[in-house]
């Protein structure tokens, strides 16, 4: 609860920057990107990870969308030293889909909306992976709504990456990119 409450103090005392392009390009930038339109919610029943034939995929817009958020950040000359993503399919494909560079399966950014007991445990290992990094290492991880929730207080729609920077043991956002 502490974790919480320091993110949302330093969401709401933190000015956004007026291009969230901006705010992704510079030094240290972490980028958590919900995966793109996959309709429905949740995981269906018989749901397993390494079969994407049992999960919630994404459609062809959202397919589209990747695609259109990867050409975005290409055309902003965004580049990033590591790109994450969670093992489901929808994330992996998102993350494939922008083509910004090799993608790194790293399960602390697996969806825990069927298991929010594993919330502290992944958001700890996640923002203990992100404080090892080079200072001006930038990061974009595809990962879930409530993923993304735990970490900034925000919940964003499908395809939307929200921007902040490592600051002491959390995260300070910076920036809301929309989805195309």
């Amino acid at each position: 609860m502490r974790m919480f409450l320091a993110v949302m103090f330093l969401f709401l005392v933190t000015p956004l920057r007026a291009d969230p392009l901006d705010a992704a390009r510079a030094p240290g930038a972490v980028v958590l990107m919900r995966h793109a339109t996959a309709p429905g919610t949740g995981d269906p029943p018989g749901f397993r990870l390494g079969d994407c034939a049992t999960q919630r995929n994404l459609s062809a817009a959202g397919q589209a969308e990747a695609r259109a958020i990867g050409a975005r950040f290409r055309a902003a000359g965004i580049v990033f030293d590591q790109i994450l993503t969670s093992e489901w399919c929808r994330a992996r494909d998102t993350a494939d889909l922008l083509g910004l560079g090799p993608v790194t399966a790293f399960p602390p950014v697996n969806s825990f909306f069927a298991n929010r007991g594993d919330e502290p445990q992944q958001t700890a290992a996640l923002l203990a992976h992100l404080a090892a990094l080079p200072a001006g290492a930038r990061v974009l991880i595809v990962t879930h709504q409530v993923n993304i929730t735990a970490l900034t207080g925000i919940v964003p729609r499908s395809g939307e990456a929200v921007v902040a920077q490592r600051m002491g043991q959390g995260l300070q956002v910076t920036g809301r990119l929309p989805p195309p």
